[in-house]
């Protein structure tokens, strides 16, 4: 078991770096990235200008498509920007820029990492540069390049897709590009090796703390789910298999098989209608109330419960389905199995036979599925939080997929990943702690 063990770890992160780099691609080859999305806005804006009595709002510039393109290393090959998104190449993370006068001088202003601003003087001879900066620039890892009209027109055929020679020298002479500038940048490793997974487009926040602020509301009814799901289906499902074609059985399997056919989500928005909106016994929407924060323990604690009820019915009411049926079944194919007959033939009480032999190899199979179960509690339910409001990572998950937003689609999905790889682990392991037959190290 310990070298299996050892193998599965060597092979996460292999495995890790297969499914993000896929994602990684794709996102860079779906239309739509934020700097789509950032031309969109604007030519929304521009048409609502048309139809009001003012001008149009603040346009986009150049600049700002090409700071998103720094942000998300969308300059760079892809190949390139996902070893720097994994932190094993160094990027640009800072960068100001400024454009040279008639006189082939311009000014530019850094901050160094202690927080000093320094405005530095840059002349340039050709494509060399002259200026003077103080020690710490040098020691901070900065640099200087310069870029030319023809260079700046071809990054931007790059993001256009123009390989026209001749429109791209047209672009260089237009205001847009017609002036040479001198860059200053520092490079440093800055990815997931680092810890750090970037900052959000649409939200402007780091992405780890966007999750980890997420992430303890869907851990909570993802938890919660598990543990009431599993505490009831189990012993149902026992006790459904024990008195198989019973009355209880058969009204017990009517509600489970329509428990099964109702969506979660469609099951929460006919409970907030009937059981918040018109009866009012349970509130609307969010996980607490406004003014939880000023209410004593007991209130706090009556307030959560509340507010977890509805919620927690739609969690729980697919996997309660599922896991009785699955229980009850597997455990009536081991009763009638040759190993629980013969116990009963030697003497041994029916129900010890059922509770020792057969329920322990009934579980196996839910066993098995706990991979995609720790999956679920923690990604938790995109539906359910939408319909009641619950600012969970499910959620969160969602909005960066509609946004475009790389860096947190990159974060999300990573977790996930995690939790997946995790949780097929701890199946296995768990597969060999209840049968005693599997040995992974043969």
């Amino acid at each position: 078991m310990r070298k299996y063990i050892i193998r599965r770890l060597l092979l996460m992160p292999i495995t890790l770096i297969g499914i993000t780099f896929v994602v990684f691609c794709l996102t860079r080859m779906v239309p739509g990235g934020p700097v789509d999305r950032l031309l969109q806005e604007q030519a929304i804006g521009a048409l609502a200008g048309e139809k009001s009595s003012g001008p149009g709002g603040a346009t986009v510039g150049e600049a700002d498509i090409e700071r998103l393109e720094e942000l998300f290393n969308l300059q760079e090959p892809v190949w390139l920007s996902y070893l720097q998104w994994l932190g094993i190449r160094r990027r640009e993370v800072e960068i100001s820029k400024a454009e040279f006068d008639d006189n082939d001088s311009a000014v530019v202003t850094i901050t160094s990492l202690s927080g000093h601003s320094a405005v530095i003087e840059v002349f340039r001879e050709g494509n060399a540069l002259n200026y003077l900066a103080e020690p710490w620039f040098e020691k901070e890892g900065w640099r200087m390049r310069v870029e030319s009209p023809l260079q700046r027109a071809q990054r931007w055929a790059r993001r256009q897709g123009v390989t026209d020679s001749a429109v791209i020298a047209a672009r260089a002479k237009t205001p847009a590009c017609s002036r040479w500038r001198v860059v200053a940048y520092r490079k440093a490793f800055d990815g997931l090796l680092q810890g750090s997974l970037g900052s959000s487009y649409k939200y402007n926040e780091p992405v780890g703390r966007m999750m980890l602020s997420r992430l303890p509301v869907s851990l909570y009814f993802g938890i919660l789910g598990v543990i009431v799901s599993y505490c009831i289906s189990i012993p149902l499902g026992v006790y459904k298999a024990l008195s198989h074609n019973s009355l209880f059985d058969s009204v017990t399997s009517l509600f489970i098989f329509v428990g099964y056919a109702v969506p979660g989500f469609a099951l929460g928005a006919v409970l907030l209608v009937f059981l918040g909106a018109r009866l009012e016994w349970f509130p609307l929407y969010g996980l607490t109330s406004p003014d939880f924060s000023s209410m004593s323990w007991s209130e706090q604690l009556k307030d959560l419960a509340s507010h977890t009820c509805l919620p927690l019915c739609c969690y729980v009411v697919s996997a309660f389905a599922m896991t009785t049926m699955m229980m009850k079944n597997n455990l009536m194919g081991h009763i009638s199995a040759d190993y629980v007959r013969t116990a009963v033939a030697k003497g041994v009480p029916f129900r010890k036979a059922v509770w020792r032999h057969a329920f322990r190899n009934s579980v196996i199979p839910l066993a098995s599925s706990l991979g995609t179960t720790l999956c679920a509690v923690v990604a938790g339910s995109l539906l359910i939080e939408r319909v009641f409001d619950i600012p969970g990572f499910g959620m969160l998950s969602f909005q960066a997929l509609m946004d475009k937003d790389y860096s947190l689609i990159m974060g999300t999905l990573l977790l996930s990943s995690v939790m997946i790889v995790v949780g097929n682990l701890l199946s296995d392991i768990l597969v060999a702690v209840i049968d005693p037959r599997i040995r992974f190290d043969s």
